[in-house]
């Protein structure tokens, strides 16, 4: 039996740094003793700080690996994200009917012992016209008025709105190499791989670089990004394409300045439907960061980047555009003997919703949890590794896709394709036929393999505006008229939080403050 003594992660970035920190963080790296994390990775690979969307989940993890958060708002010029707002996404623009509907982090209020709202908002007991997410929670009337999610005394991460962040991948990539090697006893390596030879049992026996020679461990971690140097080069992992249901496959991407520096800045994604996919628009500290995603099947290039600028307008003229090519999909075998990926190396769905890093995170939990204490129980860890990635895979594939099939665009190829069946997973079906007649309910949902919670399937299934008909269960909902006054009582609640809660970029602007006098105050650089 030997002992796993040494984790080396090939590659930085969001993913490299993101798992380097969560694990150093966890084994107490800084012990000489115990399990020692290492990462190289490579002068000449630059990253693209298009504007980074996250989940909630995100605000935990940094918890976790002890980065202060106005340390994490200055280096990351990061902002907050209260949920997504969806535009087009129902139908086309210039038809009659709504044009856009929010996906709010906040769940559902409920109070203790109260009637659950969902089957009263279908049975008419909300407001005349109002949508479930206006109707359930606060929190969309709070970012109409570009409030953000907490106070400024709040602690960390903490405040009374569920968010998560905004912010520039590269510059998060360095806040984290920063914090990992001064904290966490990351050990880094400034060097580029050139392969990586086996041993006799198909394992990693060493990374070769050009500038340090051999490199060895006893876990090796691959964050390459989508090349998947190591997984799938080295170790000969397949990739499963998912393209069959989720038809994007490129983006093209531009950072726009504000167009005055005390621009309002939204504390949500905008999501913006167009003929071959949906623009990204993200507002950061300074600027904007904005993407199209788009299937190359049904536009090319050329017209994907004319569709984007027409969006953007003037502001984009002269600004140079980042084209980015993808497939959606993931590796069945994430972990394969001595080496696990992480991060796209690993798998990617399209950033609908926010998954890339999510998925970085899961992933690195999973890891952390499973890393096993001798290099002889690394095979039983690697299967229990795949199946759970798998299964999360397969989840969030069918929630994204939900999105498409329940449009009622049928203006392009694109959307028309969506609806097809052959197109939708046999488990997304088997749920939206169930809810038909019933909603949804926790019990649908298997939570360790969730990254999506039941809350987020209603939001945008009803904000798809799909129908579900309660009329032959109405019995089973006698408490109508305390629903109605519990409606009453959130839009109310919405209105006092209007004078508790700051201005979003007044709270960005402030919280940046703090930790730049703080640190001036101890003599360090911001």
């Amino acid at each position: 039996m030997a002992r796993l003594k040494k984790v080396l992660i090939v590659g930085g970035g969001t993913a490299g740094w993101l798992a380097a920190c969560y694990l150093a963080k966890t084994v107490n790296a800084r012990d000489p003793n115990g399990v020692q994390v290492h990462l190289v990775e490579s002068p000449d690979i630059g990253l693209l700080g298009v504007g980074e969307a996250t989940f909630p989940s995100i605000r935990g993890t940094l918890s976790a690996i002890g980065l202060d958060e106005r340390r994490f708002l200055v280096g990351a010029t990061a902002t907050y994200k209260q949920g997504i707002h969806y535009r087009h996404w129902v139908r086309p623009p210039g038809t009659p009917g709504a044009d856009h509907f929010f996906h709010p982090f906040n769940a559902p209020s409920q109070r203790p012992g109260g009637p659950e709202l969902l089957p009263y908002w279908l049975l008419g007991a909300a407001p005349e016209g109002m949508s479930f997410a206006d109707a359930v929670s606060m929190q969309t009337t709070l970012v109409d008025h570009s409030k953000g999610p907490k106070r400024f005394k709040d602690p960390d991460y903490q405040g009374p709105m569920n968010h998560a962040f905004h912010f520039d991948a590269a510059c998060f990539a360095r806040v984290l190499a920063e914090h990992g090697q001064e904290a966490l006893g990351v050990k880094r390596h400034i060097a580029t791989v050139e392969r990586a030879e086996l041993d006799e049992n198909g394992a990693i026996a060493r990374i070769v670089t050009k500038e340090l020679g051999d490199l060895t461990a006893d876990l090796y971690v691959d964050c390459t990004g989508l090349k998947g140097m190591l997984i799938g080069n080295v170790m000969q992992s397949t990739f499963r394409s998912r393209a069959d249901v989720l038809f994007a496959d490129r983006a093209v991407a531009i950072q726009v300045p504000y167009e005055r520096p005390d621009a309002p800045i939204p504390s949500y994604t905008i999501s913006t439907a167009q003929e071959a996919g949906w623009i990204w628009d993200i507002g950061l500290q300074k600027r904007r960061g904005a993407g199209y995603v788009y299937s190359s099947r049904h536009t090319d290039t050329a017209r994907a980047e004319a569709v984007f600028r027409r969006y953007l307008g003037p502001a984009a003229d002269d600004l140079k555009a980042f084209h980015i090519k993808f497939e959606t999909g993931y590796r069945p075998e994430h972990w394969r003997k001595n080496c696990v990926a992480v991060g796209l190396a690993g798998g990617f769905v399209e950033p609908l919703e926010s998954t890339g890093i999510a998925l970085i995170e899961l992933a690195t939990y999973l890891l952390t949890h499973l890393l096993p204490s001798d290099t002889d129980a690394m095979e039983q860890a690697a299967r229990h590794f795949n199946e759970m990635m798998i299964a999360r895979y397969d989840r969030i594939i069918d929630f994204i896709k939900m999105h498409y099939c329940l449009s009622q665009r049928r203006d392009s190829q694109f959307w028309i394709d969506n609806t097809d069946p052959s197109s939708i997973p046999q488990t997304l079906q088997d749920k939206l036929a169930q809810w038909k007649t019933r909603p949804p309910h926790r019990l649908d949902f298997v939570s360790d393999l969730e990254m999506f919670l039941v809350s987020s399937w209603q939001y945008v299934l009803y904000g798809m505006e799909f129908k579900t008909d309660l009329s032959a269960m109405r019995s089973m909902y006698p408490r109508m008229d305390e629903a109605k006054q519990e409606f009453r009582n959130i839009q109310l609640a919405a209105s006092q939080a209007l004078h508790d809660l700051p201005d979003h970029r007044a709270l960005v602007e402030q919280m940046c403050r703090e930790y730049r006098q703080r640190v001036g105050l101890e003599g360090a650089v911001a």
